[in-house]
């Protein structure tokens, strides 16, 4: 299955397709102790680099992965989010995620962001269910899922750490 996947244009960001040139930004989002104060297991550069070139290889296999989020008003990539279709619990679903500069926190991109992948999926993708897996601790994140409006779905120990999976009703 691939997919054509166009820019999207939020009222303060773009969300647009993976590109090499950004493997330097999302290493360092990704590696950045602050971004991984929820995760038991954070991720250095080397295994960030690794989990870059899946993304690409997802992109150029399925037509979309986890995109850059770039401030239209600093032109600057502010976080890496999106969707990625991944098996959970023997089926395919849309993972959301989203990680962004601790500069760019608390300022509801996160939510916007996500409202616009899952309008995207909704009308590309609407046969896979689209899920937020959350560490219980990063209560940011699971404020996040729930102003999207989503539920708990399931409770499991998920990279090392209690992890609930949310879905829409």
């Amino acid at each position: 299955m691939t997919v054509e996947f166009a820019d999207i244009r939020t009222e303060r960001l773009l969300l647009r397709r993976l590109a090499e040139a950004d493997r330097e930004t999302v290493v360092r989002i990704q590696t950045d102790p602050r971004t991984n104060a929820h995760n038991p297991d954070p991720p250095d550069a080397e295994h960030t680099n690794r989990k870059f070139d899946l993304w690409l290889r997802d992109w150029r296999i399925d037509g979309f992965c986890y995109l850059p989020v770039v401030e239209l008003a600093s032109r600057q990539v502010i976080g890496i989010g999106g969707l990625q279709l991944r098996r959970f619990g023997g089926e395919d679903v849309l993972n959301l995620y989203y990680r962004f500069l601790p500069e760019a926190w608390g300022k509801g991109y996160a939510t916007e962001m996500s409202l616009a992948m899952i309008d995207w999926a909704d009308r590309v993708l609407p046969r896979y269910p689209v899920q937020i897996s959350v560490s219980v601790g990063n209560q940011p994140s699971l404020n996040v899922a729930k102003r999207l409006g989503f539920r708990t779905h399931l409770e499991t120990i998920h990279d090392g750490a209690l992890t609930r999976h949310f879905r829409r009703d």
